[in-house]
């Protein structure tokens, strides 16, 4: 099934992640995909707060793995490899039953379920917050 949603704001963004929020279980993997600054990381904001994560979310692009309680946010540009993704403890996570919101998938190749939840991001008028975003569930 796919959704797709148009966005004004921020709070708008985080509203549609909440919602989001209340379909994932232990072990759900959340795909992001869009160009840099689409909204991924705000997206994830919201994930974080209606998941009841405590702190401050900010992008993992320098750090990669960020923990938010059981939301795990991984932003893999910089990886090369399923091995890289393996090493970052990518199967201890989901042992765990934390949830992963992960930029870049395709990094992670084979080790993104067939179960996973992909959430596009389009970005719309320049220097807006207006966005695009499509949900495959």
């Amino acid at each position: 099934m796919t959704r797709e949603v148009e966005v004004k704001s921020v709070e708008e963004t985080w509203a549609l992640a909440k919602e989001l929020a209340t379909m994932l279980k232990p072990g759900s993997v959340v795909c992001l995909e869009g160009d840099l600054g689409a909204g991924k990381t705000t997206f994830v904001q919201g994930l974080a707060k209606a998941l009841g994560a405590p702190g401050r979310v900010t992008s993992p692009t320098f750090c990669i793995v960020q923990e938010h309680g059981k939301l795990v946010h991984m932003d893999l540009y910089r990886l090369n490899s399923e091995a890289d993704v393996i090493d970052l403890g990518w199967e201890d996570f989901l042992a765990q039953g934390a949830i992963l919101a992960v930029e870049w998938p395709e990094r992670a190749g084979r080790l993104i379920p067939e179960n996973a939840i992909h959430v596009r991001f389009r970005q719309g008028k320049e220097n807006s917050e207006e966005r695009k975003i499509g949900i495959d569930f």
